[in-house]
């Protein structure tokens, strides 16, 4: 039986009621997968849920998304060989861990030409924003697209294929320096949200022409203005709250804005298929073999620091993807 070192918490709070532990991890059961992890994706969400914005039974692991090499597998378990190269999310938290077993039908096999970085600092943000630039609202050429936290993971991966699907590329960021992040990773225009009057800007950008589709993870800050730059008939898409929730409106607002579609999508109903979670996967890995989508690692660090990383990415001093490294 392997022992494998994991993260727990066994009480909400700060960072620093992470723990890493070992325990004995037994031999993959009917249907999973044993994996040796070589990198392991971050995401804002942990953090929700390490605080308890998000409530978990206790004690839990966390961690939605590893890449790994398959050691062994459990009956019935026949797309997969050890050796192979794999990628997952939404497999039930506990990616924060060095070995682990997994639902073979929660696994992607990686192709030779993405590597195990680019697929860990790509994979669960890059799905994120597949579904929004294919399915939330087709991104077609010649559309103005409008991208909050533009300097973000995924705000980055979307500024990269909108623009590769040939949208006019609007991102915004918080500061100076994470506008010229969003500029490098593909914006047209890059707009300090923090100024009171960013939604002026946008306008002044395109010449006075609104937004076919705004993509909204800032949520408090930014939701009440991105209807304002969202053209008659397009479609504000909240999905993340990076300062607080979206406020409250009336419906009766979306029609004053302009006959507006309001929605709050998320990755993993997108993603619960196991066939259409592959086919989906295989856009995406698709899109980085093209060059399309290319991963931005702004850190990495260890399973043993992974209070550090919290500690970075709640004081706003990461850009780009973040990555754990068993």
């Amino acid at each position: 039986m392997k022992i494998a070192r994991k993260v727990i918490i066994t009480e909400f709070g700060p960072a620093e009621k992470m723990k890493v532990v070992a325990a004995e991890l037994p031999a993959p059961a009917a249907g999973e997968v044993q994996l040796r992890q070589t990198a392991i994706g971050f995401n804002f969400i942990d953090i929700y849920q390490r605080k308890g914005v998000y409530p978990l039974p206790l004690p839990t692991g966390l961690g939605h998304e590893a890449v790994g090499v398959v050691e062994a597998v459990g009956p019935g378990v026949d797309q997969f060989k050890p050796g192979d190269r794999v990628a997952y999310m939404n497999a039930g938290l506990g990616a924060y861990a060095d070995y682990r077993n997994v639902a073979a039908e929660r696994l992607v096999s990686i192709p030779v030409e993405v590597s195990d970085e680019q697929a860990a600092a790509l994979f669960f943000k890059g799905m994120t924003a597949q579904y929004l630039l294919k399915k939330t609202h087709p991104v077609k050429a010649g559309e103005i697209v409008l991208i909050h936290a533009a300097a973000g993971g995924v705000g980055q991966i979307l500024c990269q294929w909108a623009k590769a699907l040939g949208a006019f590329v609007i991102g915004t960021a918080g500061s100076p320096e994470k506008c010229a992040v969003a500029k490098a990773a593909g914006a047209d225009v890059a707009i300090d949200y923090s100024q009171a009057d960013w939604p002026q800007a946008v306008l002044a950008a395109t010449g006075g022409k609104k937004a076919n589709v705004v993509y909204d993870s800032v949520g408090k800050d930014t939701f009440l203005k991105s209807l304002d730059c969202a053209a008659p008939f397009g479609l504000v898409v909240v999905f993340g709250a990076a300062s607080g929730p979206a406020p409250a409106i009336e419906p009766e607002l979306l029609n004053k804005k302009g006959c507006l579609f309001l929605t709050r999508p998320s990755v993993f109903p997108h993603n619960a298929d196991p066939a259409v979670f592959r086919e989906n996967a295989a856009d995406l890995f698709a899109a980085i073999g093209a060059g399309s989508v290319k991963a931005s690692i702004g850190a990495r660090f260890k399973l043993a620091d992974i209070v550090a990383v919290h500690q970075a990415a709640e004081a706003r001093a990461t850009q780009g993807a973040t990555l754990i490294i068993p």
